[in-house]
Protein backbone atom coordinates (compact mmCIF):
# COMPACT_ATOMS: atom_id res chain seq x y z
CA UNK A 1 0.00 0.00 0.00
CA UNK A 2 1.17 3.30 -0.43
CA UNK A 3 2.26 5.23 2.49
CA UNK A 4 -0.01 8.37 4.19
CA UNK A 5 1.88 11.11 5.13
CA UNK A 6 -0.16 13.13 7.59
CA UNK A 7 0.45 16.04 9.57
CA UNK A 8 -0.92 18.45 12.30
CA UNK A 9 -2.73 21.27 11.21
CA UNK A 10 0.05 23.90 10.78
CA UNK A 11 2.88 21.18 10.76
CA UNK A 12 4.82 19.93 8.71
CA UNK A 13 5.30 15.64 7.88
CA UNK A 14 8.21 13.92 4.67
CA UNK A 15 7.09 10.32 3.79
CA UNK A 16 8.72 8.21 1.55
CA UNK A 17 9.68 10.30 -2.05
CA UNK A 18 8.10 13.57 -0.45
CA UNK A 19 9.19 16.93 0.51
CA UNK A 20 8.43 18.59 3.74
CA UNK A 21 4.72 19.38 3.44
CA UNK A 22 3.56 22.88 3.41
CA UNK A 23 1.23 24.06 5.60
CA UNK A 24 -1.86 23.00 6.09
CA UNK A 25 -1.29 19.72 4.11
CA UNK A 26 -2.77 16.61 6.26
CA UNK A 27 -2.04 13.86 3.13
CA UNK A 28 -0.05 13.41 0.42
CA UNK A 29 0.30 9.98 -1.65
CA UNK A 30 3.74 8.34 -2.15
CA UNK A 31 4.48 9.36 -5.57
CA UNK A 32 4.18 7.42 -8.61
CA UNK A 33 1.16 5.74 -10.36
CA UNK A 34 0.32 1.82 -9.14
CA UNK A 35 -2.71 -0.03 -8.32
CA UNK A 36 -2.29 0.54 -4.84
CA UNK A 37 -2.04 4.38 -5.03
CA UNK A 38 -5.44 4.68 -6.79
CA UNK A 39 -7.56 2.21 -4.17
CA UNK A 40 -6.02 4.48 -1.51
CA UNK A 41 -6.79 7.84 -3.19
CA UNK A 42 -10.81 6.03 -3.08
CA UNK A 43 -10.16 5.55 0.61
CA UNK A 44 -9.06 8.34 1.26
CA UNK A 45 -12.05 10.24 -0.18
CA UNK A 46 -14.60 7.56 1.34
CA UNK A 47 -15.79 6.53 -2.19
CA UNK A 48 -18.72 4.37 -2.85
CA UNK A 49 -17.96 1.36 -4.26
CA UNK A 50 -19.11 2.45 -8.02
CA UNK A 51 -16.22 4.84 -8.35
CA UNK A 52 -13.52 3.20 -6.48
CA UNK A 53 -14.30 0.40 -9.36
CA UNK A 54 -14.22 3.03 -12.13
CA UNK A 55 -11.19 4.09 -10.90
CA UNK A 56 -9.58 0.84 -11.38
CA UNK A 57 -10.86 0.48 -14.46
CA UNK A 58 -9.52 3.59 -16.14
CA UNK A 59 -5.99 2.67 -14.15
CA UNK A 60 -5.91 -0.65 -15.90
CA UNK A 61 -6.74 1.01 -19.29
CA UNK A 62 -3.35 3.51 -18.47
CA UNK A 63 -1.37 0.65 -18.40
CA UNK A 64 -2.38 -0.24 -21.76
CA UNK A 65 -2.27 2.51 -23.66
CA UNK A 66 0.25 4.55 -25.46
CA UNK A 67 1.57 7.78 -24.79
CA UNK A 68 -0.28 9.93 -27.82
CA UNK A 69 2.60 10.68 -30.38
CA UNK A 70 0.29 12.71 -32.31
CA UNK A 71 1.06 16.26 -30.49
CA UNK A 72 4.31 17.61 -28.69
CA UNK A 73 7.19 15.65 -27.30
CA UNK A 74 6.25 14.32 -23.91
CA UNK A 75 8.82 12.10 -23.29
CA UNK A 76 10.19 14.40 -20.73
CA UNK A 77 7.11 13.64 -18.48
CA UNK A 78 8.30 10.90 -16.38
CA UNK A 79 4.39 9.49 -14.54
CA UNK A 80 6.06 7.83 -12.01
CA UNK A 81 8.24 10.91 -10.46
CA UNK A 82 4.72 12.89 -9.80
CA UNK A 83 1.99 13.02 -6.93
CA UNK A 84 -0.73 12.13 -7.76
CA UNK A 85 -3.32 13.24 -4.84
CA UNK A 86 -2.89 15.74 -2.12
CA UNK A 87 -5.15 16.98 0.46
CA UNK A 88 -4.46 20.33 2.60
CA UNK A 89 -7.86 20.94 4.75
CA UNK A 90 -10.10 17.96 6.39
CA UNK A 91 -13.51 19.98 5.93
CA UNK A 92 -14.93 22.92 3.45
CA UNK A 93 -15.53 26.39 4.41
CA UNK A 94 -18.76 28.30 3.17
CA UNK A 95 -17.28 31.33 5.05
CA UNK A 96 -13.91 33.00 3.66
CA UNK A 97 -13.05 34.13 7.01
CA UNK A 98 -12.35 30.48 8.58
CA UNK A 99 -9.68 29.76 5.49
CA UNK A 100 -6.64 29.27 6.73
CA UNK A 101 -4.12 32.58 6.32
CA UNK A 102 -1.66 31.19 4.15
CA UNK A 103 -4.63 29.48 1.37
CA UNK A 104 -6.26 33.05 1.52
CA UNK A 105 -3.62 35.00 0.82
CA UNK A 106 -3.02 33.13 -2.28
CA UNK A 107 -6.57 33.78 -3.91
CA UNK A 108 -6.89 36.96 -2.65
CA UNK A 109 -4.00 38.23 -4.30
CA UNK A 110 -5.38 37.07 -7.44
CA UNK A 111 -9.05 38.98 -6.01
CA UNK A 112 -10.95 35.93 -6.16
CA UNK A 113 -13.29 37.11 -2.67
CA UNK A 114 -13.02 40.59 -4.59
CA UNK A 115 -14.87 38.91 -7.56
CA UNK A 116 -17.09 37.14 -5.44
CA UNK A 117 -18.32 40.06 -3.91
CA UNK A 118 -18.46 41.94 -7.03
CA UNK A 119 -20.36 40.16 -10.16
CA UNK A 120 -19.97 36.22 -9.14
CA UNK A 121 -23.03 33.44 -8.61
CA UNK A 122 -20.78 31.55 -6.56
CA UNK A 123 -17.30 30.74 -6.72
CA UNK A 124 -15.10 27.34 -5.64
CA UNK A 125 -11.53 27.19 -4.57
CA UNK A 126 -9.87 24.38 -5.49
CA UNK A 127 -5.95 24.43 -3.46
CA UNK A 128 -3.90 21.17 -5.05
CA UNK A 129 -6.25 18.42 -5.01
CA UNK A 130 -9.67 19.33 -3.71
CA UNK A 131 -11.93 21.91 -3.02
CA UNK A 132 -11.75 23.81 0.01
CA UNK A 133 -13.91 26.67 -0.43
CA UNK A 134 -17.55 27.00 -2.23
CA UNK A 135 -20.43 29.21 -2.11
CA UNK A 136 -23.68 29.57 -4.26
CA UNK A 137 -25.62 32.50 -3.83
CA UNK A 138 -29.30 31.76 -2.26
CA UNK A 139 -31.13 32.73 -5.03
CA UNK A 140 -29.60 30.74 -7.39
CA UNK A 141 -30.23 27.59 -4.75
CA UNK A 142 -33.65 28.46 -4.63
CA UNK A 143 -34.05 27.92 -7.70
CA UNK A 144 -32.34 24.47 -8.18
CA UNK A 145 -29.15 25.17 -9.19
CA UNK A 146 -26.45 22.77 -7.70
CA UNK A 147 -22.50 23.88 -7.70
CA UNK A 148 -20.31 22.33 -5.59
CA UNK A 149 -16.90 20.52 -6.08
CA UNK A 150 -16.93 17.23 -8.16
CA UNK A 151 -15.84 15.28 -5.22
CA UNK A 152 -19.01 16.36 -2.75
CA UNK A 153 -21.67 15.63 -6.03
CA UNK A 154 -19.75 12.24 -5.79
CA UNK A 155 -21.19 11.92 -2.06
CA UNK A 156 -24.66 13.77 -2.75
CA UNK A 157 -25.72 13.44 -5.88
CA UNK A 158 -24.56 10.22 -7.26
CA UNK A 159 -27.18 9.08 -9.81
CA UNK A 160 -26.33 12.48 -11.55
CA UNK A 161 -22.83 12.03 -11.42
CA UNK A 162 -23.02 7.96 -12.63
CA UNK A 163 -25.07 9.33 -15.27
CA UNK A 164 -22.86 11.76 -17.59
CA UNK A 165 -19.15 11.13 -15.15
CA UNK A 166 -17.11 9.96 -18.57
CA UNK A 167 -20.19 7.94 -19.90
CA UNK A 168 -21.17 9.43 -23.43
CA UNK A 169 -18.86 12.27 -23.76
CA UNK A 170 -14.99 11.78 -22.87
CA UNK A 171 -14.22 8.06 -21.94
CA UNK A 172 -11.41 6.65 -20.58
CA UNK A 173 -10.25 4.72 -23.13
CA UNK A 174 -9.39 6.84 -25.51
CA UNK A 175 -6.09 7.43 -24.98
CA UNK A 176 -3.61 7.04 -21.91
CA UNK A 177 -4.03 10.77 -20.36
CA UNK A 178 -7.78 10.34 -19.99
CA UNK A 179 -7.81 7.11 -18.49
CA UNK A 180 -5.01 8.43 -15.94
CA UNK A 181 -7.27 11.47 -14.80
CA UNK A 182 -10.27 8.79 -14.68
CA UNK A 183 -8.07 6.73 -12.43
CA UNK A 184 -6.45 9.54 -9.44
CA UNK A 185 -9.05 12.45 -10.66
CA UNK A 186 -9.82 14.29 -7.47
CA UNK A 187 -11.70 17.91 -7.20
CA UNK A 188 -13.24 20.28 -10.16
CA UNK A 189 -16.69 21.46 -10.78
CA UNK A 190 -20.22 19.84 -10.13
CA UNK A 191 -22.69 22.33 -12.22
CA UNK A 192 -26.13 21.86 -12.61
CA UNK A 193 -28.62 23.97 -13.74
CA UNK A 194 -32.27 22.73 -14.35
CA UNK A 195 -34.59 23.49 -16.78
CA UNK A 196 -35.40 27.11 -17.87
CA UNK A 197 -33.16 29.05 -15.42
CA UNK A 198 -31.18 31.74 -16.79
CA UNK A 199 -28.21 32.75 -14.56
CA UNK A 200 -26.99 36.00 -14.87
CA UNK A 201 -23.99 36.10 -13.13
CA UNK A 202 -20.60 33.83 -13.88
CA UNK A 203 -19.86 31.25 -11.80
CA UNK A 204 -15.72 30.48 -11.26
CA UNK A 205 -13.78 28.26 -10.15
CA UNK A 206 -10.37 28.81 -9.12
CA UNK A 207 -7.59 26.01 -9.00
CA UNK A 208 -4.22 26.27 -7.16
CA UNK A 209 -1.31 23.86 -7.69
CA UNK A 210 1.33 24.22 -5.06
CA UNK A 211 3.09 21.46 -4.20
CA UNK A 212 6.58 20.49 -5.86
CA UNK A 213 6.37 17.56 -8.70
CA UNK A 214 2.51 17.21 -8.36
CA UNK A 215 -0.38 16.61 -10.37
CA UNK A 216 -3.59 18.15 -10.58
CA UNK A 217 -6.88 16.27 -12.32
CA UNK A 218 -10.15 18.17 -11.60
CA UNK A 219 -12.49 17.15 -13.34
CA UNK A 220 -15.55 19.68 -14.46
CA UNK A 221 -19.10 18.52 -14.88
CA UNK A 222 -21.43 20.89 -16.43
CA UNK A 223 -25.49 19.78 -17.24
CA UNK A 224 -27.67 22.94 -18.37
CA UNK A 225 -31.11 21.67 -19.15
CA UNK A 226 -33.74 22.24 -21.44
CA UNK A 227 -33.92 25.88 -22.42
CA UNK A 228 -31.08 26.98 -19.42
CA UNK A 229 -28.03 29.43 -19.55
CA UNK A 230 -25.21 29.70 -17.57
CA UNK A 231 -21.63 31.18 -17.73
CA UNK A 232 -18.54 29.40 -16.29
CA UNK A 233 -15.39 30.42 -15.46
CA UNK A 234 -11.81 28.75 -14.53
CA UNK A 235 -8.46 30.11 -13.76
CA UNK A 236 -5.44 28.25 -13.19
CA UNK A 237 -2.35 28.90 -11.34
CA UNK A 238 1.03 27.12 -10.19
CA UNK A 239 4.31 28.72 -8.47
CA UNK A 240 7.62 27.34 -10.72
CA UNK A 241 9.88 24.77 -9.51
CA UNK A 242 12.77 23.07 -11.03
CA UNK A 243 10.63 19.76 -11.63
CA UNK A 244 8.26 18.53 -13.72
CA UNK A 245 4.83 18.70 -12.42
CA UNK A 246 1.47 17.45 -14.49
CA UNK A 247 -2.12 18.78 -14.68
CA UNK A 248 -4.53 16.62 -16.65
CA UNK A 249 -7.81 17.91 -16.26
CA UNK A 250 -10.80 16.84 -18.08
CA UNK A 251 -13.82 18.56 -18.57
CA UNK A 252 -17.65 17.36 -19.71
CA UNK A 253 -20.27 20.03 -20.66
CA UNK A 254 -23.53 18.44 -21.52
CA UNK A 255 -26.06 21.26 -23.63
CA UNK A 256 -29.74 20.44 -23.61
CA UNK A 257 -32.49 21.22 -25.93
CA UNK A 258 -32.31 25.42 -26.35
CA UNK A 259 -29.97 25.71 -23.94
CA UNK A 260 -26.66 27.85 -23.35
CA UNK A 261 -23.27 27.24 -21.85
CA UNK A 262 -20.31 29.38 -21.91
CA UNK A 263 -17.47 27.88 -20.57
CA UNK A 264 -13.97 30.75 -20.19
CA UNK A 265 -10.86 29.88 -18.90
CA UNK A 266 -7.44 31.90 -18.26
CA UNK A 267 -4.72 29.35 -17.41
CA UNK A 268 -1.14 30.52 -16.22
CA UNK A 269 0.83 28.00 -15.06
CA UNK A 270 4.55 27.85 -14.49
CA UNK A 271 7.07 26.76 -16.79
CA UNK A 272 7.73 23.48 -15.30
CA UNK A 273 4.16 22.08 -15.80
CA UNK A 274 2.86 19.57 -18.32
CA UNK A 275 -0.86 20.95 -19.28
CA UNK A 276 -2.86 18.28 -20.88
CA UNK A 277 -6.26 18.75 -20.90
CA UNK A 278 -9.36 16.52 -22.63
CA UNK A 279 -12.30 19.25 -23.13
CA UNK A 280 -15.46 18.65 -24.93
CA UNK A 281 -19.57 19.16 -25.06
CA UNK A 282 -22.61 17.54 -26.37
CA UNK A 283 -24.84 19.65 -27.78
CA UNK A 284 -28.42 19.15 -28.44
CA UNK A 285 -31.02 20.58 -30.75
CA UNK A 286 -30.50 24.49 -31.22
CA UNK A 287 -28.15 24.39 -27.98
CA UNK A 288 -25.39 27.08 -28.46
CA UNK A 289 -21.63 26.13 -26.51
CA UNK A 290 -19.14 28.90 -26.57
CA UNK A 291 -15.35 28.31 -25.32
CA UNK A 292 -13.49 30.91 -24.60
CA UNK A 293 -9.73 30.15 -23.85
CA UNK A 294 -6.15 31.60 -22.88
CA UNK A 295 -3.63 29.96 -22.40
CA UNK A 296 -0.22 31.01 -20.93
CA UNK A 297 2.86 29.91 -19.06
CA UNK A 298 3.43 25.71 -18.63
CA UNK A 299 6.15 23.78 -20.50
CA UNK A 300 4.04 22.13 -22.68
CA UNK A 301 0.25 22.44 -23.61
CA UNK A 302 -1.93 20.18 -25.24
CA UNK A 303 -5.27 22.02 -25.23
CA UNK A 304 -8.36 21.10 -28.08
CA UNK A 305 -11.73 21.50 -26.80
CA UNK A 306 -14.02 19.79 -28.75
CA UNK A 307 -18.27 19.88 -29.93
CA UNK A 308 -20.11 17.64 -31.14
CA UNK A 309 -22.96 18.92 -32.35
CA UNK A 310 -25.79 16.27 -31.74
CA UNK A 311 -29.06 17.52 -32.45
CA UNK A 312 -30.65 20.10 -35.41
CA UNK A 313 -29.31 23.60 -35.57
CA UNK A 314 -26.88 22.91 -32.44
CA UNK A 315 -24.11 25.20 -32.96
CA UNK A 316 -20.62 25.93 -31.36
CA UNK A 317 -18.09 28.84 -30.90
CA UNK A 318 -14.37 28.64 -30.32
CA UNK A 319 -12.43 31.20 -29.29
CA UNK A 320 -8.38 30.74 -28.33
CA UNK A 321 -5.67 32.75 -27.41
CA UNK A 322 -2.11 30.65 -27.10
CA UNK A 323 1.12 32.58 -25.84
CA UNK A 324 3.99 30.75 -26.83
CA UNK A 325 7.63 32.05 -24.84
CA UNK A 326 11.40 30.25 -24.68
CA UNK A 327 10.92 26.80 -24.20
CA UNK A 328 7.31 26.96 -24.59
CA UNK A 329 5.76 24.44 -26.86
CA UNK A 330 1.13 25.08 -27.22
CA UNK A 331 -0.37 22.98 -28.77
CA UNK A 332 -3.82 23.93 -29.11
CA UNK A 333 -6.72 23.85 -31.36
CA UNK A 334 -9.92 23.02 -31.73
CA UNK A 335 -12.65 20.60 -32.40
CA UNK A 336 -15.91 20.36 -33.62
CA UNK A 337 -18.23 17.00 -35.44
CA UNK A 338 -21.33 17.95 -37.30
CA UNK A 339 -23.70 15.68 -36.89
CA UNK A 340 -27.03 17.09 -37.41
CA UNK A 341 -28.64 19.27 -40.48
CA UNK A 342 -28.28 23.04 -40.13
CA UNK A 343 -25.72 22.72 -37.60
CA UNK A 344 -22.82 26.06 -37.52
CA UNK A 345 -19.08 26.14 -35.90
CA UNK A 346 -16.69 29.45 -35.97
CA UNK A 347 -13.47 28.70 -34.68
CA UNK A 348 -11.17 31.59 -34.16
CA UNK A 349 -7.72 30.69 -32.92
CA UNK A 350 -5.08 33.18 -32.37
CA UNK A 351 -1.01 32.41 -31.23
CA UNK A 352 1.74 34.81 -30.08
CA UNK A 353 5.52 33.25 -30.38
CA UNK A 354 8.17 34.84 -29.25
CA UNK A 355 11.95 34.11 -27.92
CA UNK A 356 12.14 30.74 -30.05
CA UNK A 357 8.31 29.51 -28.37
CA UNK A 358 6.45 27.35 -30.46
CA UNK A 359 2.73 26.80 -31.27
CA UNK A 360 0.58 24.79 -33.27
CA UNK A 361 -2.95 24.71 -34.35
CA UNK A 362 -4.41 21.80 -34.55
CA UNK A 363 -8.08 21.36 -35.27
CA UNK A 364 -10.29 18.54 -36.45
CA UNK A 365 -13.50 19.49 -38.56
CA UNK A 366 -15.67 16.67 -39.53
CA UNK A 367 -19.15 16.87 -41.26
CA UNK A 368 -21.05 13.86 -41.83
CA UNK A 369 -22.61 12.72 -44.65
CA UNK A 370 -26.85 14.02 -43.55
CA UNK A 371 -25.61 16.98 -42.23
CA UNK A 372 -27.57 19.00 -44.68
CA UNK A 373 -27.06 23.01 -43.97
CA UNK A 374 -23.77 22.80 -42.21
CA UNK A 375 -21.61 26.03 -41.81
CA UNK A 376 -18.14 26.13 -40.57
CA UNK A 377 -15.57 28.77 -40.48
CA UNK A 378 -12.23 28.35 -39.15
CA UNK A 379 -9.27 31.36 -38.59
CA UNK A 380 -5.93 30.53 -37.57
CA UNK A 381 -4.12 33.69 -37.14
CA UNK A 382 -0.44 33.85 -35.63
CA UNK A 383 1.86 36.71 -34.70
CA UNK A 384 5.82 36.50 -34.42
CA UNK A 385 7.93 39.16 -33.04
CA UNK A 386 11.34 37.37 -34.05
CA UNK A 387 13.07 34.93 -36.55
CA UNK A 388 13.61 32.20 -34.30
CA UNK A 389 10.39 31.21 -32.94
CA UNK A 390 7.92 28.45 -34.72
CA UNK A 391 4.30 28.58 -35.95
CA UNK A 392 2.62 25.80 -37.62
CA UNK A 393 -0.91 24.80 -38.47
CA UNK A 394 -2.40 21.53 -39.15
CA UNK A 395 -5.81 21.25 -39.70
CA UNK A 396 -7.91 18.34 -40.13
CA UNK A 397 -11.11 18.72 -42.37
CA UNK A 398 -13.28 15.56 -43.48
CA UNK A 399 -16.42 16.92 -45.40
CA UNK A 400 -19.28 13.66 -46.20
CA UNK A 401 -21.90 16.10 -47.30
CA UNK A 402 -22.06 18.29 -50.32
CA UNK A 403 -24.20 21.01 -48.77
CA UNK A 404 -22.67 22.86 -46.79
CA UNK A 405 -20.41 26.09 -46.48
CA UNK A 406 -16.97 25.48 -45.37
CA UNK A 407 -14.23 28.26 -44.79
CA UNK A 408 -10.70 28.07 -43.85
CA UNK A 409 -8.16 30.87 -43.79
CA UNK A 410 -4.42 30.72 -41.85
CA UNK A 411 -1.86 33.86 -41.78
CA UNK A 412 1.05 34.80 -39.64
CA UNK A 413 2.45 38.35 -39.22
CA UNK A 414 5.22 39.82 -37.74
CA UNK A 415 5.50 43.13 -35.28
CA UNK A 416 7.25 45.31 -37.81
CA UNK A 417 9.93 47.73 -37.30
CA UNK A 418 7.83 50.39 -39.14
CA UNK A 419 4.62 49.90 -36.99
CA UNK A 420 6.58 50.49 -33.78
CA UNK A 421 8.85 53.25 -35.35
CA UNK A 422 5.47 54.80 -35.65
CA UNK A 423 3.84 54.45 -32.46
CA UNK A 424 7.00 55.83 -30.61
CA UNK A 425 6.80 58.82 -33.16
CA UNK A 426 3.21 59.19 -31.26
CA UNK A 427 4.94 59.35 -28.18
CA UNK A 428 4.55 55.66 -27.08
CA UNK A 429 7.40 53.44 -25.45
CA UNK A 430 8.87 50.56 -27.61
CA UNK A 431 7.12 48.17 -25.31
CA UNK A 432 4.10 50.49 -24.97
CA UNK A 433 4.03 50.01 -28.99
CA UNK A 434 4.51 46.11 -28.84
CA UNK A 435 1.61 45.64 -26.24
CA UNK A 436 -0.82 48.12 -28.15
CA UNK A 437 -0.15 45.67 -31.37
CA UNK A 438 -0.34 42.58 -29.44
CA UNK A 439 -3.81 43.90 -27.96
CA UNK A 440 -5.26 44.98 -31.27
CA UNK A 441 -4.45 41.12 -32.26
CA UNK A 442 -5.94 39.66 -29.64
CA UNK A 443 -9.11 42.07 -29.22
CA UNK A 444 -11.63 39.38 -30.41
CA UNK A 445 -10.51 37.12 -27.51
CA UNK A 446 -10.21 40.09 -24.91
CA UNK A 447 -13.92 41.53 -26.14
CA UNK A 448 -15.42 37.93 -25.09
CA UNK A 449 -13.86 37.88 -21.60
CA UNK A 450 -15.98 40.18 -18.47
CA UNK A 451 -13.89 43.31 -18.23
CA UNK A 452 -11.60 41.97 -15.05
CA UNK A 453 -11.20 39.20 -17.05
CA UNK A 454 -9.76 40.80 -19.85
CA UNK A 455 -7.42 43.50 -18.01
CA UNK A 456 -5.88 40.72 -16.32
CA UNK A 457 -5.30 38.82 -20.01
CA UNK A 458 -3.77 41.86 -21.26
CA UNK A 459 -1.20 42.36 -18.23
CA UNK A 460 -0.07 38.88 -18.62
CA UNK A 461 0.97 38.91 -22.40
CA UNK A 462 2.11 42.21 -21.63
CA UNK A 463 4.60 40.57 -18.58
CA UNK A 464 5.41 37.44 -20.65
CA UNK A 465 6.15 39.41 -23.67
CA UNK A 466 8.41 42.28 -22.07
CA UNK A 467 11.60 42.63 -24.11
CA UNK A 468 10.60 40.67 -27.06
CA UNK A 469 11.07 42.54 -29.81
CA UNK A 470 14.68 43.59 -28.40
Amino acid sequence: MSKTVTAPIGGHAKGAGSDPLPEHFVYQAKRGITREVVEDISKQKNEPDWMREFRLKAFEEFERLPIPKWGPDLSGLDFQSISYYQRTEEGKYKSWDEVPADIKNTFEKIGVPQAERAFLAGVIGQYESEGFYQKLRPKWEDKGVIFCDTDTAVQQYPELVKKYFMTDCIKTSEHKLAALHGAVWSGGTFLYVPAGVHIDMPLQTYFRMNARASGQFEHTLIIVEEGASVQYIEGCTAPKYNTSSLHAAVVEIFVMKDARARYTTIQNWSKDVYNLNTKRAIVEENGIQEWVGGSLGSKTTMLYPCSILKGRGARAEHLNIAVAGPGQHKDTGAKVMHLAPNTTSNIISKSISFGGGISTYRGLLKIIKGAKGAKSHVQCDALMPDNISVSNTIPYIKVYEEDVTLGHEAKVGRISDELVFYLQSRGLSEQEAINLVVQGFMEPIAKSLPLEYAVELNRLIAMEMEGSLG
